[in-house]
């Protein structure tokens, strides 16, 4: 018995190396949601413009739109704020915003500071909406159908090359809700 014990060390060890080996190959854009192709978690949290304002699922249906998760706190939010801007406010493209664990007036200060592409913003200050949605950090990017279902999940920074890949999508699901 005490010969075999000797081995578990390098078992562990080789065991430990596979999985690190896999992940070296592993595309961090491209990790797994439950929630694809089903509705939007329920929610009932403030507008960032009208804390009065309760916001829910209801909200974000009746046209194909992206979901975008972002943060004052998060560098890659304030990289990808102009192509997002671009798509909002100069393509016409409806996004909504979670803004996520963050504090609303700073959020507030900094739309004003660098423009707002987003129809209606979700504050998310505990995070909640988020954990319903799997995000593991800002910045994250859904594309919601008409009728508020999720049917891609980006991780990462939109960037122009992104942005055609999800404006692809979306016109695919508008032809698809047009049949």
């Amino acid at each position: 018995m005490r010969k075999l014990m000797v081995f578990v060390p390098f078992v562990a060890f080789i065991v430990l190396g596979i999985f690190l080996y896999k992940g070296l190959f592993m595309d961090p854009s491209k990790l797994p949601s439950a929630l694809i192709d089903r509705p939007f978690p329920e929610f009932a949290l403030p507008s960032l413009y009208e804390p009065e304002r309760v916001l829910t699922q209801e909200d974000v249906k009746g046209e194909i739109a992206l979901l975008n998760v972002w943060a004052t706190w998060c560098p890659t939010c304030k990289e990808e704020h102009e192509q997002l801007n671009k798509i909002g406010l100069e393509e016409g493209i409806p996004i909504y915003g979670l803004n996520y664990k963050d504090d609303p007036q700073l959020a507030r200060d900094w739309l004003q500071r660098y423009k707002d592409p987003y129809s209606q913003v979700i504050v998310d200050r505990e995070g909640r909406l988020g954990l319903d949605l799997g995000v593991y950090g800002a910045p994250e990017t859904y594309i919601l159908d008409s009728s508020g279902v999720i049917r891609y999940r980006h991780v990462g920074e939109v960037d122009e090359k992104v942005w055609q890949q999800l404006k692809g999508l979306m016109e695919a699901i508008a032809t698809e809700e047009g049949a």
